[in-house]
């Protein structure tokens, strides 16, 4: 337990607020202790949102970058300040670049170019002290000047991380540690606006300028969700190492372990919330270690501090975008909505393995979407192995949160599905008495869609329930008392006040019991007096159907 009750740094990722504010911080300061083994080479991790790459990479900063200001008291009681002398020599001696492309989000390939200068441009202004240094030409000076300005153009930008490393290392004499964050941001949002292409060029421009071949890299560290392929954007890049979601090292460096949450939740005194934490937001596999969604974690802790009686919920959700869930459950064939089901109903599944991977060719080949998924947070690989020279992995959905956004996109596909649907046929057959064709478009809806059975009886009412919805005209009331109980669905026609229905659901256990339950649901109609309250309001011509489900199979007897 803490002397006192420190805040949480929920949305803080700069890691010298979190140290002088005195926020809560999982030390993951050993981080910087491999990457003093790194030197000489270009380090990726690939690693889903909201896992504090960003956080990381702040820390990294702070500790190697050599300027006027103190840093060294930021490390005091960290992990890493008890390896000794060995690795703390290193803090402040290297003149380090940091950028971010995590908002680099626009519509078109021109304002994103226009971001990116932005972005080129303060990082620039961040080392403007240089310019006092007479190490520097007076050529240099001007162009640094036009890039802060954002003056230059399309190939001045490519090369002026490249350009500004040079600069640090004539000024410092030492060589220079570049950080790039989230890099993969602005090819994820232009591949949905439909310029990628372009921006694979201007970020493959700008690495192989800076990364490639610079002699003035002490090392370099990128994170993002994905490895990009390197036929696309690390072309020639031979000192790159990628540390991915299934390896083991650097494993336990993003994300919290589950020492971790315990300690934290000991800390707050809230150790009785830990299984529900584990249900909701454990479940990740990095390398062989159990991963916590680290944001989840902490915006569960902070509700629970101001409300003890808090029940968990997804937060990820509202930070990642799912459009590529989206576009898979809306565009893909039945077998891939299969395999959704099986996943979404606890099931696993296998798909080969794809490490490098790009935005373009998931649309071209649909096997790299589930590698997506995993890379990105969406799927637990609970076995990665090879076969024939190929890899392959086993995947689960990671835990409750996640399936519930898998479950939310799912509704979400299909209530659009039968808003837009033409629905007649369906509609008309219940009126005219059609039992037969009731049931074969029941069918061929179920066959459609993705089903979820943790809800059983309730998940095939709504299902229903979103068939119906019609016509103004007629009114459609679930659950409704009357007579002696609750019958599941009502049909109304308001405008005439001629016709009613009146629909009971059941489900089996087995197909052949489909037949014994339909009679069962118009059994009880009958018993418990469903049509006592419609004949009240006036309907005379009320027609009652039985309906039993067994899967994607339904019966329907009137």
């Amino acid at each position: 337990m803490m002397d006192e009750e420190k805040e949480l740094p929920i949305g803080v990722e700069d890691f010298k607020t979190i140290i002088d504010c005195n926020y809560y911080f999982v030390d993951k300061s050993l981080l910087l202790r491999d990457l003093v083994h790194r030197f000489g080479k270009v380090s990726l991790f690939t690693r889903p949102r909201r896992f504090g790459k960003t956080l990381n990479m702040s820390m990294i900063r702070y500790f190697f970058e050599k300027s006027d200001e103190d840093h060294s008291y930021l490390f005091d009681g960290l992990k890493i300040a008890e390896t000794g002398e060995q690795y703390m020599k290193y803090q402040g001696q290297h003149p380090v670049i940091s950028i971010t492309l995590k908002d680099i989000e626009a519509a078109d390939d021109e304002t994103a170019f226009e971001m990116f200068k932005s972005v080129i441009a303060d990082e620039f202004k961040r080392h403007r002290v240089i310019l006092n240094s007479s190490k520097l030409f007076e050529e240099d000076k001007k162009l640094f000047y036009d890039i802060c300005s954002r003056k230059g153009n399309y190939a001045v930008y490519c090369s002026a991380l490249k350009f500004l490393s040079d600069c640090l290392y004539e000024v410092y004499g030492q060589k220079v540690i570049i950080l790039i964050d989230e890099y993969d941001v602005p090819l994820q949002n232009a591949y949905f606006k439909g310029y990628y292409s372009k921006m694979v060029d201007l970020i493959r421009s700008v690495f192989s300028s800076v990364l490639k071949t610079n002699i003035h890299i002490a090392f370099a560290v990128l994170t993002g969700c994905l490895r990009i392929s390197k036929e696309s954007i690390f072309t020639g890049l031979n000192n790159l190492d990628v540390y991915a979601v299934t390896d083991t090292k650097f494993s336990d460096t993003f994300g919290f372990i589950e020492s971790e949450v315990k300690d934290m939740l000991n800390d707050y005194q809230q150790t009785d919330k830990f299984d529900e934490i584990k249900k909701w937001y454990d479940g990740y596999l990095f390398g062989r270690t159990e991963i916590y969604n680290p944001w989840s974690v902490l915006k569960y802790i902070q509700n629970s501090l101001e409300d003890a009686y808090i029940k968990a919920k997804p937060y990820w959700v509202n930070t990642s975008s799912n459009s590529i869930i989206q576009e898979l459950i809306e565009k893909s064939k039945p077998p891939v909505r299969e395999l959704i089901e099986e996943l979404v109903n606890g099931g696993t599944i296998i798909k080969h393995l794809y490490d490098d991977i790009t935005y373009a060719n998931m649309r071209a080949n649909e096997e790299h979407i589930w590698s997506f998924l995993l890379y990105t947070g969406y799927l637990k690989a609970i076995r990665v192995f090879s076969e024939d020279n190929e890899m392959f992995f086993e995947a689960v959905i990671p835990n409750i949160e996640i399936c519930s956004i898998y479950k939310k996109t799912v509704r979400e596909w299909f209530d659009r599905q039968i808003k837009e649907a033409d629905k007649s046929t369906f509609f008309h057959a219940i009126l005219d008495s059609n039992s037969e064709i009731f049931e074969n478009e029941i069918n061929r809806w179920l066959i459609q869609s993705i089903s979820f059975y943790d809800g059983n009886e309730s998940f095939y009412h709504g299902f229903l329930a979103g068939l119906l919805q019609y016509s103004e005209q007629y009114l459609i009331e679930s659950n409704r008392e009357t007579g002696t109980g609750r019958s599941d669905i009502f049909i109304k026609d308001i405008l005439r006040r001629e016709i009613a229905v009146i629909m009971e659901f059941k489900v089996a256990k087995t197909e052949k019991e489909l037949k014994k339950e339909c009679q069962d649901a118009l059994d009880q109609i009958e018993k418990k007096q469903y049509e006592v309250g419609l004949k009240n309001e006036g309907y005379q011509h009320i027609l009652k159907y039985g309906i039993a489900f067994c899967g994607k199979y339904c019966k329907v007897m009137m």
